[in-house]
């Protein structure tokens, strides 16, 4: 992983925070997804209560990583 400051507009795309992600650890995401779970859960304690739920029609496909 690059452990570089930049300073260039071209770092803020899509396409290079993609990229940034894509070099990141299986073990690394899940650290990402459980920081971002907790700072939402820190900014607003009641979005566990909140059940939106929309049908889905159509064909669903389920992924594994196997």
């Amino acid at each position: 992983m690059n452990n570089q400051i930049v300073h260039d507009i071209q770092e803020e795309s899509i396409e290079a925070k993609a990229r940034w992600f894509q070099e990141l650890t299986m073990g690394e995401r899940m650290k990402n997804l459980c920081d971002f779970t907790e700072l939402a859960m820190v900014l607003n304690p009641k979005i566990g209560d909140q059940r939106i739920v929309k049908s889905i029609t159509g064909r669903v496909q389920v992924l594994s990583a196997s």
